[in-house]
């Protein structure tokens, strides 16, 4: 058994040849609203194992990198997407068996991005593609590793985070309307939710929503409407709640 010496150092008796070696990966779950509603950003890898298939963006974390440093890298390096990302650290996931290749350890990463443009593959990845969510869930796009396992707890991650967080305004940019932003919520809630009752809560909530002067007309119909930015609030309190 190893023994620290004073300053906390590991003594000559440590013998790092002891412990079998494993990596550490991040791999980013992005996910971003389209016209077509809630999509994901997957890559097709282009190496073995598992060449060929579609995974969440990712890959080894460098020596000399921190976890964060590592997520926004793969996530620029594979899909070409620099900045503008809301990221954040979810969770790890380390089963033995999940990589074929030796023991490793992934940290995954949640990125939100507004108005993602065609996102165009690097690295080890062949392409990128954005995806439908609901393709991902049913099963007709068959993810390599644990990315299944690691993609359901991320979407659902995001669905919490929007009862009790801005996260929604990541989904919109700068400026939107109240029409836009019930969309995130429905589009990731998989729920209709109803205009009126919408605008109530998410206007009751304090630090939440900034009115501006803009305006915007929303697909030709009706009046132009107000537009917003995101507030101060870092939590929203009330809740903003699912129906179920």
């Amino acid at each position: 058994m190893a023994k620290e010496s004073a300053g906390g150092a590991a003594s000559a008796e440590y013998d790092p040849h002891a412990f079998p070696p494993f990596a550490v990966t991040a791999d980013v779950a992005v996910f971003t609203q389209t016209r077509q509603g809630l999509e994901a950003l997957l890559v097709e890898r282009g190496e073995d194992p598992f060449a060929g298939c579609w995974a969440l963006p990712g890959g080894f974390v460098k020596p000399e990198e921190s976890l964060d440093e590592a997520a926004a890298r793969e996530l620029e390096e594979e899909t070409g997407i620099r900045g503008g990302a809301y990221l954040e650290q979810l969770r790890a996931f380390g089963a033995p068996d999940r990589d074929p290749r030796m023991r490793v350890v992934t940290v995954c990463y949640v990125a939100v991005v507004p108005r993602l443009p065609k996102p165009e593959g690097g690295g080890d990845a062949a392409r990128a593609e954005l995806v439908p969510v609901s393709r991902v869930l049913s099963g007709r796009v068959k993810l390599a590793f644990d990315h299944r396992e690691i993609f359901r707890a991320a979407l659902e991650h995001v669905r919490t985070r929007l009862e009790y967080s801005p996260i929604a305004t990541a989904f919109c940019g700068d400026v939107f309307s109240l029409t836009e932003l019930r969309a995130v919520y429905e589009a990731v809630w998989g729920e209709e939710l109803d205009p009126a009752n919408f605008r109530r809560k998410v206007l009751g909530i304090p630090g939440f929503l900034e009115e501006t002067e803009g305006t915007r007309q929303w697909q030709g119909r009706g009046r132009p409407g107000k537009l917003y930015r995101k507030g101060k609030a870092q939590r929203l309190d009330p809740p903003f709640r699912r129906a179920g």
